[in-house]
Parts: C-alpha cells; structure tokens; sequence
C-alpha cells in the first residue's frame, strides 16, 4: 500500500494547484482524478481564454454562501494578485477584459501548464483515470515512512483510499471534486456522498450562471429575436441585493449572456425577472417632455411612439416590445399606447406607464438550462462544516474541503476561479504548516 501525506480527490483549478503548493512545501502528495483529460473546465473557460481571476475578487460580496464572510480569510490570505504575480512570473500575457475580468491572451492551456509545472515542481504524482471507490478511516494508527527523498510524512494515517489503481494511505486528504456542472467534462458528485456518508451537512445544489428557459407562447415574439444583444439591470423581483448591470441575449430558448447568468445564481423557479431595459435613464418623464415638446431631442410631438422608443433599444426588439410589453412576465392588461401613435396624440398616463414597463419589464421563467450549460454549481458542503481559515472539516480532523465542492459560488467574471486558488492555498498552507 503506498502511503502520502496528502492525497487530492480532484485534477482541476483547485485541486491542482493545491497539490502543487503542498508538494512545494515538502509534502508527499498524489492526485487522483476519474478524467482522461484533465482540467477541461479551465480548458474550456471564458472562451478558451480562461477568465482566471478578477481584480475584485477577494470581495466576499461577490460571492453566494450560506455565510456571507466565511470566504473572507482564504481570499484575504491568496487574493488576486498573489495568482497575478504567478501568471506573470510563467510570463502568460493577459488583459483585462470587462470588469475586473482577466482573461488569457492565448489559450487556457497555459493556465493548465501553469498548475501542472507546479505539480511537478513539487514531485507530485498526479494519476488519471484512477476511480477512487472508497475513502475509509483506519481505526488504528500507523506511521508513514520515509520515502527516498527523505521528506517525512510522519503522523498518522487517517485515511485509506480504495481506488481502481489500487488501495493508498494518507493522513491528509482534500477533496476538490467540483460541482455537477457540465456532465459532459466529468462532473460529479462524489463530494456531496462522501459528506452524506460522513453524515456533514451540505446545502443542496442547483445550477448557477446558467440561461434560462421560457415556454409561455408569449414569449414566441422575442425567441424570434434570437441573438437580439442589449445592455440592461436586471435582478429577481422583490430581491433587493442582487442586481446586475450587464449585457442581456435574447435566444430562441430564453435569456442568456451575463446579464442572465449572473442573476441566475440568485433566481429560484417561480420567481420573476426584473429587467430594466433603460437603466439610468428615465424613460417616463422622457416620453412626457417629448410630447410637450420639451425635449432637445430629434424626436418630437409628431414623431410616433415606435421611433422614439427605437431610438433607444434596438429597433426589432422595440418593435416586438411595444406591441407585447407583457412578454411572458404575467404583466399583461398593461394599456399601451399603439406603438404608431403620434406622441402628441398619447395620453399622459399611457406614456408613463411605457416609461415605467421600460424600467420594469418582468419575465417570468419556465426554469434553466441545468448542469449541461451551468458554469458552476451553487451549494455544496456547508461552511458551518469547516473551518475558514484551513478548509479543514471539525468532524473529520485532516480532511479539506476546497474550491467549487464547499458551498461558495462566485459571480460571473474570474471569481470562481479565484475561490479554487484561495481555498487551496489555505488547505495547502495548514497542512504543510502542521495544523
């Protein structure tokens, strides 16, 4: 039976480059994971291009958990620019894209070379496909020898491994198995029943930065306007703390592009969306100064209400808006002018009531796209479960859970990836640094 001091359930963003720190810091480790490839979630990120961090983002705000400021340590121990400096020292080229967002020049398979360096300069066995089957915990102590290159891995052995290449031995183990996301790379759930079977409590998962679905025949208009891009603020009606600013897509299916993925994180079915089409802009008392002939506009009394309105979305979506303000929102009986209304001729309450559907537009969705196009899976181990400084479990003494398994879920824009190089640091540092 081979024996380390620390064995990885998990080849990806987190579980590599906590392997790579630990190995780097003297321990024995091994990584395990079921993929043939791995890493493909980083290979395919951001475009290819790898969103791999965001300026921002040691912010707990930008993060969903069912503590708010159980992130806060790890991100504030490994922020952004402790990855940057990384990034920069392998000499990666990057820029910043919308936000905060930093994004590879080239392809993503430099931050994947980036973590696998890293593994091997820390002479980390890193095995694949390797099923791990069980994880067990020997009732009875046993010392780990010292291997050729005369790194300890004294202590206990906590953990024994079952796995299709054999049974290993560790008295650390981090599982850094991700989320349900993508089934099609490798998703799994081999977090979640390792902590059902540890009896830990977890907060079930749900798809997050996900498109959404709609299939009320109202919606049949706007599916037409697939591909249909604007900027808007969006948030979940009668959810305060989550609005975003962002591009919002019209597909045939629903809504995607970030504006949608961001909320969806927050959205739960049944709620409705709170688009506002014109954010910062106050169409109700625009409308009403260009029908008195107030604007310093180009519009003015006699132009019709389609031009006006057009003028300020893209014409097709203006056009479809106007004559279905309600969409598939539930906010039908809404009396609208005719969108060929001269302005002169609307009356002041219809034009308001435009104005304030503009910043207003609810859609309600049928639901999401689920895990096949999730970027991430919200929920997980829950943090009263762990430590927040070391990831390490209190009811399972040696056991770290890191990256997207623990119930932490970044927004759209590099913070997810962030969270994987936090959270393993901090696993990496309290075992390397005998905690």
């Amino acid at each position: 039976m081979e024996r380390f001091d620390v064995a990885v359930i998990g080849g990806g963003a987190a579980g590599l480059y906590c392997a790579g720190i630990a190995g780097q810091r003297g321990l024995k480790v091994v990584v395990l994971d079921h993929a043939r490839k791995l890493a493909e979630k980083i290979r395919i990120s951001g475009g290819g291009r790898c969103n791999f961090t965001n300026r921002a983002g040691a912010d707990p705000s930008r993060y969903l958990s069912g503590d708010p400021d159980f992130a806060r340590p790890a991100l504030a121990a490994h922020p952004p620019e402790a990855f940057i400096a990384q990034v920069k020292a392998r000499g990666i080229g990057y820029h910043e894209k919308h936000r905060g967002q930093l994004f590879c020049d080239t392809a993503s398979q430099r931050i994947i070379d980036l973590l696998l360096d890293g593994c091997a300069r820390g002479r980390v066995s890193v095995r694949h496909p390797v099923e791990v089957v069980a994880v067990t915990q020997p009732a009875a102590a046993s010392a780990v020898k010292r291997d050729e290159a005369g790194r300890s891995g004294a202590g206990r052995v906590r953990f024994e491994l079952q796995t299709s290449a054999g049974v290993l031995a560790a008295r650390h183990l981090v599982i850094a198995t991700g989320g349900l996301s993508i089934p099609a790379i490798g998703a799994s759930d081999f977090g979640w029943r390792l902590a059902a079977a540890w009896g830990l409590r977890t907060v079930a998962p749900r798809a997050g930065l996900v498109p959404f679905t709609i299939t009320d025949p109202a919606w049949e208009p706007f599916a037409a306007l697939s591909g249909l891009s604007l900027p808007v603020r969006i948030g979940v009606a009668g959810l305060a703390e989550a609005r975003f600013d962002e591009d919002l897509l019209l597909t045939h299916r629903g809504l995607s592009g970030p504006a949608a993925l961001q909320i969806s994180s927050f959205w739960r079915p049944g709620q409705t969306l709170a688009i506002n089409l014109l954010p910062d802009f106050d169409a109700a008392q625009a409308l009403l100064a260009i029908r008195a002939g107030r604007a310093d506009a180009a519009a003015g009394p006699g132009a019709r209400l389609s031009t006006v309105v057009g003028g300020w979305l893209p014409r097709r979506l203006a056009a479809v808006w106007l004559a279905h303000p309600g969409g598939a929102a539930g906010a039908r009986g809404i009396r609208m002018p005719a969108a060929e209304d001269r302005m002169a001729a609307c009356a002041e309450d219809g034009l308001r009531r435009v104005g304030q559907a503009l910043a207003a537009w609810n859609v309600r969705p049928a639901g999401t796209e689920g895990y096949r196009k999730a970027e991430v899976t919200v929920g997980g181990v829950a943090t009263s479960e762990l430590d927040p400084r070391t990831l390490e479990c209190h009811r399972v003494p040696g056991c770290h859970f890191i990256g997207e398994v623990v119930d932490v879920t970044g927004w759209l824009g590099g913070y997810n990836f962030q969270w994987a190089w936090s959270s393993g640091y901090a696993a990496a540092l309290a075992m390397s640094s005998g905690r």
